[in-house]
């Protein structure tokens, strides 16, 4: 098979991140947009997208696109794309999406239009008045953007973001896909000291780890496409393969989190034993006004409780002001920290090297770092 079009869609802010990790992996014309970046390369890419990419939510990919103002439109665009290419006379393809600024609002009539226009193609070209849809699941995902249509296949099934790792996690964890971009922000190294004293079910700590020794996210889960056979199986056997030689366990990383809540200290060392990280984690229970930073260079990287997630706005406004000062500036310290307070800086002491705008789930914050 030609080259695909390969989609992966990010969260918003991570966008420079990914297109550095599709590029070092080999993608080619590599083009950036708002939440996604796209590039080409054979099927194998796939393969080596789902195990390598650590701040992708998913790996599509992009089987065609075409202006639709009409359901005429959208049926006629779906129907001449070369589904017989990827989906076989037995696979099922539910259909899901959105539209945005589009004539065509309805999601459900377009999930319908889009399901009969791929039936009609496939019964065509199989020669059957009914697919049963008993095989494999090909998910078919389609965005209507300024009444221009995106239709693509899933090749991941559960999002990225699920390392399995974390079955169970706190009230609230932050998304180990901005964990591991926000570690890269950082410069996470192999020789890091990395610090959280708000570890929570530690995916700051874990992500980090993990992007410091170069263990690759998807190593231990299996993806949707691994059943298409649009992919040979020993394809998706040489990149786990590849990508476990890459692994650097001898590096000197290390991590040192705290929480004030003992449960979490207890879940982030249940985790970081299932992603084979444990010995690289140590962790105690401790109230942030009591952080004492270490003597050696450290990189710290945090998402502290705030209003309306954990804490009272002036709870969270307080506690602020003591890691101002519990966060002393010094040679060799960097602190990240993510929030979504807009005072936070006026709060915290003092203003930060650096920000940057980043959503933690639906939660517009900003990264702040201090150098």
């Amino acid at each position: 098979m030609a080259f695909l079009t390969i989609a992966c869609p990010c969260l918003f802010g991570l966008e420079s991140v990914l297109s550095g990790e599709v590029k070092r992996m080999g993608g080619q014309d590599v083009e950036v947009t708002d939440g996604r970046v796209c590039f080409k390369g054979n099927p194998r890419m796939i393969a080596r997208a789902n195990v390598l990419l650590r701040t992708a939510e998913r790996v599509l990919i992009v089987v065609g696109g075409f202006r639709a103002e009409t359901f005429q439109d959208l049926f006629e665009g779906v129907y001449h794309l070369p589904w017989e290419n990827f989906i076989g006379s037995k696979d099922a393809f539910p259909v899901k999406g959105w539209s945005l600024n589009s004539k065509l609002r309805s999601v459900p009539d377009c999930q319908s239009i889009i399901k009969k226009a791929i039936a009609k193609r496939l019964g065509e070209h199989y020669g059957a008045a009914w697919l049963e849809e008993s095989g494999p699941v090909h998910q078919i995902q389609f965005s209507l953007m300024r009444d221009v249509a995106s239709i693509m296949l899933d090749t991941s099934g559960s999002g990225l973001h699920k390392r399995g790792y974390r079955p169970t996690a706190n009230v609230a964890p932050i998304k180990e896909t901005l964990a591991t971009g926000i570690a890269d922000l950082a410069r996470v190294r192999e020789n890091t000291l990395l610090v959280d004293p708000f570890c929570g079910s530690g995916t700051l700590l874990i992500e980090g780890a993990t992007k410091a020794l170069r263990i690759a996210p998807g190593l231990r889960r299996r993806f949707s496409a691994e059943h298409w056979g649009l992919i040979p199986q020993e394809d998706w056997q040489e990149e786990r393969r590849a990508s476990f030689e890459l692994v650097r366990r001898s590096g000197t990383f290390r991590a040192l989190g705290s929480d004030i809540d003992s449960a979490s200290v207890d879940l982030t060392l249940d985790n970081a034993e299932r992603a084979g990280i444990r010995s690289k984690i140590s962790c105690h229970t401790e109230n942030v006004k009591n952080f004492v930073p270490p003597e050696e260079p450290f990189v710290l990287i945090t998402n502290p409780p705030y209003g309306e997630r954990m804490l009272t706005v002036e709870q969270a406004e307080e506690l602020y002001r003591v890691m101002g000062q519990a966060f002393e500036p010094g040679e060799g310290r960097s602190y990240y920290v993510i929030s979504p307070h807009e005072q936070f800086e006026r709060l915290f002491g003092r203003a930060a090297s650096r920000r940057r705008k980043l959503y933690n789930g639906n939660i517009k914050c900003t990264l702040y770092m201090f150098f």
